[in-house]
């Protein structure tokens, strides 16, 4: 089982999200907040469930899908660190995930 940590960069993210969706619907933003957390909470269980990332291709650094956005973590022995919380429309790179 592993440990799941998010980072201020994850954390911020996923608040400005939440913050952009609740403009037009605060009700949904919220059930993403939630989704958010119950998706990276079955990393605990699952580590190695996402994807590697394409654009780093380093098999340590992952994502899974939610709707829109991609949730990218580090995986190292039995942690899970959240980096960011990305638009899947936007560029990612190595700087954005601070690694």
């Amino acid at each position: 089982m592993a440990v799941v940590n998010w980072t201020t960069q994850a954390l911020d993210d996923l608040d400005s999200i939440c913050e952009f969706i609740a403009r037009d619907a605060m009700r949904y933003a919220q059930l993403f907040a939630i989704q958010a957390f119950e998706t990276v909470d079955r990393l605990e269980m699952f580590p190695l469930s996402g994807r590697v990332v394409p654009e780093i291709n380093k098999q340590e650094i992952r994502e899974v899908i939610l709707g829109n956005y991609r949730i990218v973590y580090r995986f190292m022995g039995n942690e899970v660190e959240v980096l960011t919380v990305h638009h899947g429309a936007q560029l990612l790179t190595a700087d954005k995930l601070k690694i």
